[in-house]
């Protein structure tokens, strides 16, 4: 994990932009982080520090945010990477699942051969708020065979109680904002 003061670093630097991308809508803009190498190496070093050593053989990322930080998070574990998108993006074979957002359906795929069977996973994403596209995509891979051994995200929105939804994963976020 990370300590108490790396995390308000980062709280710190996360933008919160009010209205975007509607009214009411607090959004919480990750770029500062991603701009300062030593705080976007730190949040690479938190999830290779919590997750090295466990059997992960595959980190799957949900589009496009998480592709981020789950892509070096594979490597530095020595893990494939597996993108989830959404639907029409991947040019082959897919599995697909479909999800209800606040006011639309929506649908993700993932290349039919991107796991094998058994293979365990850990899903990433920069942000939990209501849980809904993180429960999907844990649908997506089981669909595929894959085991979801953790689901990590870099910030958790607490108050939308999206962790609730996740109800019988390991679920873990580096920084909390109510």
């Amino acid at each position: 994990m990370i300590t108490a003061e790396t995390a308000e670093r980062l709280k710190l630097a996360i933008r919160s932009i009010p209205d975007f991308p509607k009214p009411g809508v607090l959004f919480r803009d990750i770029t500062p982080v991603l701009q300062s190498p030593e705080l976007f190496r730190q949040v690479i070093d938190a999830f290779t520090d919590i997750y090295e050593g466990r059997k992960i053989n595959v980190v799957a990322a949900i589009e496009s945010r998480g592709f981020i930080f789950a892509a070096p998070v594979s490597l530095r574990l020595n893990a494939g990477f597996v993108p989830l998108r959404k639907s029409g993006k991947l040019p082959y074979m897919t599995y697909k699942v479909h999800y209800s957002l606040e006011y639309a359906l929506e649908a993700m795929e993932m290349h039919v051969d991107a796991l094998k069977p058994g293979q365990r996973v850990l899903l990433m994403d920069d942000l939990l708020a209501t849980g809904g596209t993180a429960q999907a995509a844990c649908r997506l891979i089981q669909q595929a065979g894959g085991i979801v051994e953790s689901i990590a995200f870099f910030i958790e929105l607490s108050d939308l109680k999206g962790r609730e939804k996740l109800h019988g994963y390991e679920v873990i976020s580096l920084v909390q904002f109510p």
